[in-house]
């Protein structure tokens, strides 16, 4: 029987929301299916306690494949025509950390689920697991949809008289969910995949410098793609993002708001790490389904949840605008 788990990205910057997301899956995927945290980077003290009272979790520990795919994110990266910008260095940086999402594809999961772990779980996925067994990638978002900025540059493509938009739009996807299985993406396949895009300059495919928009990439040809939000079934097709889709709360689980469909997830996409651990501590800070959030959070800890929430000081809201002030202007100069 294949075995099957759930994934995510994570260190200890991201603590407070990989405990809500970890408490989620507990709660409405599965109380036993087994999750393993791919580390962002070196910063995983508090993960490491966190799991100890967590036996099916665990932390992915293979570094020599960690490494492979972030010298291919780097090396493909410094290929891209925007890597001559000064200001992208970092970027270049934060991708190839993100990159280590890849590393699903040589894990213990024979099939997989992985969540950013900017995310609270809000359904089972027995669904997505038995569409493993036709497809060979599973997603759910609305990249396709966009008509500014997509992954690829769908004219580029089209000019090589390969792919139509028509074919390409179906498998623009986003990085932040999706579903596969183990040995997909082998080092041959990486091989080629690179000398596509460096030798003969496929790079320039891609829009932007994103691990998302690269993913896309990845997967445009051989793979087979099912999208929920293409799905012919209603029903499938839901909203999941925390500050531009509408959801109902009912028992602490979301729901589309048109129709009250379940969605698979809640992604907190644009909002700072820092702005959950301020909140987690009793800060008075505007995050949509903030009551949500608290309640995964502390669902094991209902006594350290906060009851009363207060504004920064002055003192500490001048320190954080300096910080910013600070960060922008070394951002700057490197």
């Amino acid at each position: 029987m294949a075995s099957c788990g759930i994934y995510t990205l994570a260190n200890d910057v991201v603590f407070d929301q990989l405990v809500a997301f970890l408490n989620s899956v507990e709660v409405n995927v599965s109380p036993d299916i087994p999750v393993c945290i791919i580390p962002y980077d070196d910063r995983m003290e508090q993960v490491q306690k966190e799991i100890g009272d967590r036996p099916n979790v665990s932390i992915y520990e293979d570094q020599q494949e960690i490494q492979r795919w972030e010298d291919f994110a780097k090396e493909v990266w410094l290929n891209h025509p925007l890597a001559s910008e000064k200001s992208d260095a970092r970027l270049i940086e934060s991708r190839m950390r993100f990159q280590r999402k890849m590393v699903a594809f040589k894990g213990d999961f024979d099939k997989f689920v992985l969540y950013d772990a900017d995310t609270l779980a809000m359904k089972p996925v027995d669904d997505i697991f038995l569409k493993l067994d036709t497809y060979d990638f599973v997603f759910d978002d609305w990249e396709h949809a966009k008509t500014r900025l997509t992954a690829l540059d769908i004219p580029r493509i089209e000019a090589t008289g390969e792919l139509t938009e028509s074919q390409i739009r179906p498998k623009l996807h986003c990085a932040s969910f999706f579903a596969s299985k183990k040995g997909l993406f082998t080092p041959e396949d990486v091989a080629d995949i690179k000398m596509r895009l460096i030798e003969q300059r496929e790079i320039e495919w891609i829009n932007s410098i994103s691990e998302a928009f690269l993913f896309s990439y990845l997967t445009l040809r051989g793979y087979s793609i099912f999208n929920y939000t293409l799905s012919p079934n209603a029903q499938d097709r839901t909203g999941n993002c925390a500050d531009a889709d509408p959801f109902v709360n009912q028992d602490n689980v979301l729901y589309n708001e048109q129709g009250l469909k379940p969605i698979h997830r809640i992604h907190y996409m644009n909002f700072a790490a820092a702005d959950f651990a301020r909140v987690s501590k009793g800060e008075d800070v505007n995050i949509p389904h903030r009551d949500v959030f608290l309640h995964y959070r502390f669902l094991k800890q209902p006594n350290a949840k906060p009851s009363n929430f207060a504004e920064p000081d002055l003192f500490t809201k001048i320190g954080r605008f300096k910080d910013k002030a600070l960060k922008k202007i070394k951002r700057a100069i490197t």
